[in-house]
């Protein structure tokens, strides 16, 4: 008999694989060891806390019924007494409208010319004492109420606080835009030799070294004069007032025209100071 010494085949494992020429006693060979049966071990645990959660409601009504179930309290039964009905409203009973006093008439028709001998009484027209107490009209007939109830009121005369309004005549809107603008004596030339003859420099401006453009507007009438003068955008230290003054001492314009004939035009003028 010949005996076999062939060793037996052993199956080797990923691990095995990779950690054969490592050494075994490093923590990731543990782990890899580990993780499997962690694994499986987390998921079966999760698994059973899941069931265990959807099977506790059932399982807490199946022992304790009462204490998680309201409705199967005891019902005490009520009797429901009958409510009388609240008796009903009598109606109100609403008085008859008195009839409107009426008038007493007389009967006053138009005159209509007619033969002497077919004159009747009654076609002649009422007098004047008939017509003081009663009213003409077709047929004559006794009045049933006072006639100074039914008589419209007098117009009372006007007092001597009651004034007539008095209207007001609207004044024409300034233009903004028109054929032939209004213009400074002398053209845009003799407008800045006035500025720079009148326009002083004001201190507190000189002080603080300010200098800039301050925007006026103004209205130019049709005689020439200036009006509704405003400060548009100013820089302040006494420059905004400064312009306003050098506008109010301007001469008389030449006014703006419009279809031939003289109109208001508001006119914006930029007033520069600047040191030199």
């Amino acid at each position: 008999m010949f005996s076999s010494n062939t060793p037996e085949t052993v199956a080797l494992t990923y691990d095995d694989i990779i950690f054969q020429s490592r050494h075994r006693a490093y923590g990731a060979f543990a782990l890899r060891q580990q993780y499997k049966p962690t694994l499986s071990l987390a998921l079966w645990l999760g698994i059973g806390l899941f069931l265990l959660g959807l099977a506790t409601p059932i399982l807490y009504n199946r022992f304790w019924p009462q204490s998680l179930n309201p409705n199967s309290q005891s019902m005490t039964e009520v009797t429901l007494q009958h409510v009388a009905e609240p008796p009903a409203e009598q109606p109100i009973s609403i008085p008859p409208a008195e009839p409107a006093p009426a008038v007493a008439t007389v009967r006053n028709l138009p005159p209509i010319v007619m033969p002497e001998a077919d004159v009747v009484e009654d076609v002649l027209p009422a007098t004047t004492d008939q017509l003081r107490d009663a009213t003409s009209g077709a047929e004559t007939a006794e009045g049933t109420g006072d006639m100074a109830i039914i008589a419209p009121p007098e117009a009372s005369p006007p007092t001597v606080g009651e004034k007539a309004l008095e209207v007001v005549p609207k004044t024409d809107e300034p233009f903004v835009v028109v054929e032939q603008q209004p213009a400074f004596p002398g053209g845009m030339d003799g407008l800045r030799n006035f500025l720079s003859k009148n326009l002083n420099y004001p201190r507190q401006a000189t002080s603080a070294n300010v200098s800039g453009r301050v925007y006026v507007s103004f209205v130019v009438n049709i005689d020439g004069s200036l009006t509704d003068i405003q400060v548009l955008k100013g820089i302040g230290f006494g420059c905004d007032e400064e312009a306003r003054r050098v506008i109010n001492s301007m001469p008389r314009w030449q006014p703006g025209r419009q279809s031939g004939r003289a109109v208001r035009v508001k006119f914006n003028l930029p007033i520069s100071f600047s040191l030199e």
